[in-house]
């Protein structure tokens, strides 16, 4: 449970974490490469040893860790736009609304059990984060946005779910405990080293200059990120046959805690509707789990 716990709030400081960059006026995509780079770093020094030997090529789980550090940096850019953007609940919901096709996957691919209870969480969730995401009527979204809004929530939607999919399948398939850590740190180092090209580029081109501020953030991003994939990880490992009501329980709470923080210490202004979704995403929690 420490470890479902720790997820949690990791990855909502992570959501959270992108409106304090803003705010700050530093460059989100540097932080983000950063970030990556701290990743790998202390995913080697919590194993005490380097993934990068000879034979990492052949490995059979060397091909999805590059797909997944690909939808690593792609869903972080985005995740942190929207929360820059639209808002750190709207990011939050957008991102954790994926929870269905895990759940999907789950029961399908791996027969997990799925009682009246869990369907009925599940239902519950998915009305809640509609309601959570709900914008602010008295807000109005700057022009640009109005083409781009409804797009974003898709991408990250299928982005997201995809990608709790793959760290399933993954850590069902290929992962014994002994190489959770090797496999993370390769999907972080592609992450960085995909980000890291395209810095490079903008470099060159005169777009964007070194900033030791994204370089301190990155730092400041890059730990919790590495922690809160490590802690996912092995919280399936630990409930492994139960992932249909671990993933919605850790989506939902991430959603419901980042939510109430961003009211709390950036003033996003929340409807009744959003309040009654955070709490109907309550209720949906402990039907998934004890469903």
């Amino acid at each position: 449970m420490l470890f479902l716990l720790g997820s949690i709030l990791l990855s909502s400081y992570l959501t959270l974490s992108f409106k304090v960059v803003e705010r700050l006026g530093i460059n989100t995509f540097q932080a983000i490469v950063y970030n990556y780079f701290t990743c790998v770093i202390a995913g080697i020094l919590l194993n005490g040893s380097s993934p990068f030997q000879p034979g990492l090529l052949a490995l059979s789980w060397f091909p999805w860790a590059l797909l997944m550090g690909f939808l690593f940096i792609s869903l972080f850019n985005i995740i942190g736009y929207t929360a820059q953007k639209n808002g750190v609940s709207v990011a939050s919901v957008a991102n954790k609304l994926s929870l269905v096709i895990p759940f999907i996957f789950s029961v399908f691919l791996y027969n997990e059990k799925a009682g009246a209870l869990k369907i009925l969480g599940l239902v519950l969730a998915l009305l809640a984060v509609v309601w959570v995401s709900q914008p602010d009527n008295t807000v109005k979204a700057p022009k640009k946005w109005v083409i781009s809004l409804p797009l974003l929530p898709l991408v990250l939607f299928v982005g997201s779910g995809l990608l709790d999919t793959l760290i399933k399948y993954v850590e069902n398939r290929f992962l014994d405990g002994s190489n959770n850590n090797d496999f993370l740190v390769t999907a972080f180092a592609a992450a960085a080293c995909m980000g890291l090209v395209i810095l490079v580029v903008q470099l060159f081109s005169g777009k964007a200059g070194l900033s030791w501020q994204a370089f301190a953030a990155g730092v400041a991003i890059g730990v919790p990120n590495y922690f809160s994939i490590w802690c996912l990880v092995n919280v399936l490992k630990e409930y492994a046959g139960n992932s249909s009501a671990i993933i919605p329980v850790n989506n939902m709470g991430i959603v419901a805690l980042s939510t109430l923080v961003a009211a709390v210490l950036f003033q996003e202004k929340l409807s009744r509707k959003n309040w009654l979704g955070i709490i109907l995403s309550l209720a949906a929690i402990a039907l998934i789990a004890f469903g």
